[in-house]
């Protein structure tokens, strides 16, 4: 009891300096928290919208995949209206019902504006059934009862200000056809964001599928006690066992929860990995905080060793404030996590995603969680300085001697660092020498583990040299007052090693990102200007509808045109192993439009009738050879032999392994109603006419809004965009594990003002103004920032600069530092300090001299 009362004491005694600790904590907690929930929350979200709209069972075509397939021909797979009735004899059936339905869509206004989503989610075509009912209520109108008439959703109506008479167009792969809205259909579920659109059966059948007479599944609900699984079974033996694909409603809803559970789960763990540098930084924090709270309460631990405290105990009393600083900081970090995660769903629906806070999921596991790792993770920052409390001697304490300094403990500390960063560089080498990419990856992540923590032991070592070089060049300027604030950064290594540790992981990172993202796009641009001949790339979300193709070939001012498809095949080489994989075909100018290098053969003999070509690596692993013969079997057409032409070198980024051939000899075994739409169309413009091409190509496409016309600048601003996207939301994700540094460098000078209370007195008594005090505490905080910007991006571009190394295996072959970014970052470091300084500067300048002068 005495153990926790002396603990209590000493925690609100200092619980200013303990809160900068909590915030770090909370921060953290937070993070886990409202990750958790956010992803949970999505999760029950989708979870509840594919129970409501799976019926009791689903009969499909055996060859559909799920909702998330890219039907090779562009139009969904189909069974014939027929097996309805067929359905409807099965034993158990109370309804049978045709469905169609197709993602494959486009939908725009009579300003051709895209309807669409633009938070990723699909726009859903189909015709209006009792299924649906199930989900939708009807608001505004009536359901289509014609092929001029079409009903939308509320929440596609209220964003794009759509109402009853507009007058919408729907473009697929049979055609573009035109509808008035008649009816406007609210979600009695959660609308994750996806725009959907009805129309009669007919009019659906007719342009969705193509013909009429056919459904894309037939949705069968179940008599009254009858089972969903004796269901299944019971329309499985009316329709011949494997003749269609059966599924139940949980396992309809178990695929289509397992497509988005992909995705959710990257993002999860993204997240995830992302709060737990933020621990890491924040251990820094705990630990520094603590190590000083001991120190100063040296004199006090003597007195409590000398009337009869043990090690124990001592021990056990930092321990127990440390327990009091994870509990209140991972409650608190909870309670902002569910906050965190409300605020997600807002910027979600914002960004189109509709997320509503009635399916808000906080499972029990979440705050078990949180206050498992807040706690855990301060008691175990907290061990060390305990440790060290209970090593002090009572006559050493009483003394004021400090916490005792093991000289032999240091040096096997540098030791200690000095191998593991020796080790973490001989990985980084191995990596970047390394044969295979995969082989590579594994020594990269070690090189960086090791690295990262050799210089966070050695840490103190190199605060010394490397403090002092910046305070040549930065501290020197500021003349007596710069001096004494490199001395304070020096005079207790260990403390501006830990302190400058925290902030150099997150800028280690920060600066292998950039330096990896800016070599990719110096890559792509390389290979861009090396390989790309065409003049104009066109693609979009979705692979390129026969009528827009027709609008590219008529667009005037062109050379040429060149087409370019996708189709599934399984390849069986002469040695007898098969795979599943794509064929690109093509027309024979894609030769010129993308130039591949060969290393045996002539590209142009891939587009020759019944020949093709492939990569090095499928012909290495095969032992295939220029003029021999491999089996294609075409998905959902013939079995081919197909010569080998040509092998295109794989050390490229576009088109890495792609197997080509003309797109004759594709149309010779698939069916015309399986050819797959383009996937991606080139042009060339014709001597002189470059800029009136691209202009008529965009006119062209104005009423296609679903696809792009860039030239080569057009594609390689959209590369950088794209990457510099990413690297934005990483670098904001990073961004905590940086608060949580500068929470480290403010909690450092504050507990390091209090502890040199009396000697900042004295310096005052003896002619030092506030305004050179609160200097120098803030270029020793400059100081402290920028040696841990130093390390931090130093190590971050060595790790890059060895990525890169595995990514030129992958045909990225470009190393590119970004200079500017490096460097803004390590000024901003500067700021970063100045700004942390600013309170311990502050209240070090209102010291009471004589006050100050008192104190023990």
């Amino acid at each position: 009891m005495t153990v926790l009362k002396t603990s209590m004491r000493n925690f609100f005694a200092h619980k200013g300096r303990m809160a900068l600790s909590a915030i770090a904590v909370l921060l953290s907690v937070a993070f886990v928290c409202g990750t958790l929930v956010f992803t949970d929350t999505m999760n029950t979200t989708f979870d509840k919208l594919f129970a409501a709209t799976s019926p009791d069972v689903t009969v499909s075509p055996k060859s559909a995949e799920g909702p998330e397939e890219d039907p090779q021909g562009g139009k969904p797979e189909s069974l014939p209206a027929s097996v309805v009735e067929q359905v409807k004899r099965a034993d158990g059936v109370k309804s049978a019902e045709g469905a169609v339905s197709s993602m494959n869509v486009t939908v725009v206004d009579s300003e051709n504006e895209n309807m669409g989503s633009t938070s990723g989610a699909p726009t859903i075509a189909g015709n209006w059934t009792q299924n649906d009912a199930r989900t939708m209520e009807i608001t505004e109108g009536h359901s289509p009862r014609g092929p001029t008439e079409v009903m939308v959703d509320a929440d596609t109506a209220d964003k794009h200000g759509l109402k009853l008479g507009d007058e919408l167009r729907t473009i697929s792969v049979n055609g573009d056809f035109t509808a008035k809205i008649t009816g406007i259909a609210s979600f009695k579920v959660t609308n994750p964001g996806a725009a959907v659109v009805y129309f009669d059966t007919p009019t659906a059948q007719k342009q969705l599928l193509g013909e009429t007479g056919k459904f894309s599944q037939i949705a069968v609900a179940a008599d009254a006690g009858v089972s969903h699984a004796q269901l299944k079974q019971n329309v499985a033996s009316e329709l011949g066992a494997g003749t269609y694909k059966l599924q139940t409603q949980q396992e309809t809803a178990d695929q289509n929860r397992k497509d988005v559970g992909e995705f959710m789960d990257i993002i999860k763990y993204a997240m995830l990995g992302f709060a737990g540098i933020a621990f890491l930084v924040g251990i820094f924090l705990i630990i520094n905080t603590f190590s000083m709270l001991v120190a100063q309460r040296t004199r006090e631990i003597g007195l409590m060793r000398a009337i009869g405290s043990s090690r124990k105990q001592v021990n056990r009393s930092v321990l127990v404030e440390a327990t009091l600083l994870g509990v209140i900081g991972s409650i608190l970090g909870v309670g902002a996590g569910v906050g965190l995660a409300i605020g997600l769903m807002e910027l979600m629906s914002n960004m189109g995603m509709n997320l509503s806070t009635d399916d808000l999921t906080v499972k029990w596991t979440t705050p078990a969680i949180g206050l498992l790792l807040g706690i855990v993770v301060t008691v175990l920052a907290a061990y060390l300085p305990a440790r060290r409390a209970g090593k002090v001697s009572p006559m050493a304490a009483l003394r004021d001697a400090g916490t005792p300094a093991d000289g032999k403990a240091g040096l096997l500390r540098a030791l200690i660092g000095l191998v593991l960063t020796g080790a973490g560089v001989f990985a980084l080498y191995t990596a970047a020498t390394a044969d295979k990419a995969g082989d590579g990856s594994m020594w990269l992540g070690g090189g960086v583990v090791l690295t990262l923590i050799g210089f966070v032991i050695v840490g103190p070592v190199l605060a010394g040299a490397v403090v002092r070089v910046i305070s040549a060049l930065v501290l020197r300027l500021f003349g007596p007052v710069g001096r004494m604030a490199e001395r304070n950064a020096l005079r207790n290594p260990r403390r501006t090693g830990a302190t400058g540790a925290a902030l150099m992981i997150g800028l280690a990172l920060v600066a292998c990102l950039s330096v990896v993202g800016s070599s990719m796009v110096a890559s792509a641009t390389d290979e861009l200007d090396k390989s790309v001949g065409a003049d104009f790339i066109i693609q979009g979300q979705q692979r390129i509808v026969p009528q827009a193709e027709k609008a590219i070939q008529n667009s005037p001012d062109l050379e040429h045109v060149t087409r370019y498809k996708v189709a599934d095949a399984t390849l069986t080489a002469p040695n007898g192993k098969s795979e599943k994989s794509q064929v690109t075909a093509a027309d024979p100018t894609y030769a010129t439009d993308l130039r591949r290098e060969t290393t045996a053969g002539e590209l142009e003999d891939a587009y020759a009738a019944d020949s093709m070509s492939i990569g090095t690596e499928y012909a290495k692993d095969n032992g295939i050879k220029v003029g021999d013969t491999l089996t294609v079997a075409f998905k959902g057409g013939e079995t081919a032999k197909i010569k080998v032409g040509a092998i295109t070198n794989d050390d490229v980024t576009i088109d890495q392994g792609a197997r080509y051939m003309s797109i004759a000899t594709l149309e010779k075994y698939l069916p015309a109603d399986r050819i797959p739409p383009n996937m991606i169309m080139f042009a060339k413009a014709a001597d002189g006419k470059a800029e009136a091409a691209y202009a008529a190509l965009k006119d062209t496409l104005k009423q296609y809004p679903q696809y792009e016309v860039r030239d080569q600048t057009d594609f390689k601003e959209e590369l950088r965009s794209q990457i510099g996207q990413l690297l934005n939301m990483v670098y904001g994700l990073l961004a905590l594990a940086i608060i949580v540094a500068v929470l480290g460098v403010v909690n450092t000078l504050a507990l390091s003002v209090v502890e040199r209370t009396r000697e900042i007195g004295l310096m005052r008594a003896i002619g030092m103004s506030r305004r050179q005090l609160r200097r120098m505490i803030r270029l020793e905080s400059v100081v402290i920032a920028l040696f841990g910007a130093l390390l931090g991006l130093g190590l971050g571009m060595g790790w890059g600069a060895t990525a890169q190394r595995l990514l030129a295996l992958e045909g990225l072959e470009v190393l590119e530092i970004p200079w500017p970014t490096i460097i803004g970052v390590f000024i901003a470091s500067a700021f970063v300090g100045l700004l942390a300084a600013l309170i311990p500067a502050f209240r070090a300048g209102r010291m009471n001299v004589l006050n100050a002068i008192a104190t023990d």
